[in-house]
């Protein structure tokens, strides 16, 4: 299978932002992609750098006009699109939200942020955390999500690991760029899948957005990377054989304890 991964500043104006995304949609079809993975809040600037109410307004539901826009570029070109926005499902209740959408335009999958971020950023004041690591089929993967600050923690690479992923998909908005990539290999070698990370770059309100996506081999080696400065498409081949080789070279999945982590799953602990 064929994916891409978008790296694109956004502004203020939406319009512009879904012109955009549907072009590296379309780039990505044009290569032969048959996925491609939107960054983090693509459409619009990363308002969680402030404490401002009226940024909830930027929430929509996932029939209004971004998820839209995304449905008609894919079914337009044949394409599934992961695309994460700022989910409006009822008044005061939003998520951070990645939809898988297929080549027909429908939207067949949702993973919603599990650990909205506070270092910073003050993801947590706008929205609500979501509860589950479910992984998806996309044609013969298995695929498991998790957006920006979700990936700093290698529970959740783990969790979406033993819920059959081979695949995982990072969508983010961050301006980090110290460990970035690292962490990012850490994730695809320690659980032997591939990883497709897709970053903002550019200055973003008072942000300079980190940039350095990539896509990881699950050995951790890097076949696509971005720089920190500039928009760009990442498109990579991936092969099941390599998933299967990776785990056969390192067997964590053989070596794992998982009797013995339970202080890992403890509801209250203060040491942890």
């Amino acid at each position: 299978m064929r994916i891409a991964c978008v790296q694109m500043r956004s502004t203020e104006n939406l319009q512009d932002n879904l012109a955009k995304a549907a072009g590296y949609v379309e780039q990505a079809s044009g290569q032969g992609a048959g996925l491609v993975v939107l960054p983090e809040f693509f459409n619009t600037i990363f308002f969680a750098q402030y404490q401002d109410s009226r940024y909830h307004a930027l929430a929509e539901p996932d029939d209004g006009p971004s998820i839209t826009a995304m449905r008609e570029a894919a079914q337009r070109h044949r394409i599934a699109v992961v695309a994460t926005l700022y989910e409006k499902v009822e008044a005061g209740l939003y998520f951070d939200t990645a939809m898988h959408i297929d080549p027909a335009g429908e939207i067949i999958f949702k993973y919603r942020k599990v650990h909205p971020a506070a270092v910073l950023s003050l993801e947590k004041i706008y929205f609500r955390y979501g509860t589950r690591f479910d992984t998806y089929a996309l044609d013969d993967w298995r695929v498991g999500i998790g957006i920006c600050y979700d990936m700093g923690f290698p529970e959740t690479a783990r969790c979406l690991s033993a819920n059959g992923a081979e695949l995982l998909i990072a969508p983010y908005a961050t301006s980090r760029k110290h460990m970035f990539q690292e962490v990012l290999r850490t994730r695809a070698f320690e659980n032997g899948c591939f990883l497709a990370a897709a970053n903002k770059v550019g200055q973003e309100g008072h942000w300079q957005m980190g940039g350095g996506s990539l896509i990881a081999a699950p050995d951790g080696a890097v076949l696509q990377s971005a720089d920190t400065a500039s928009d760009a498409l990442l498109v990579a081949d991936i092969d099941h054989a390599q998933v299967e080789q990776a785990r056969i070279a390192y067997p964590s999945r053989r070596d794992r304890r998982p009797d013995l982590y339970g202080a890992l799953v403890r509801e209250a602990d203060a040491g942890l």
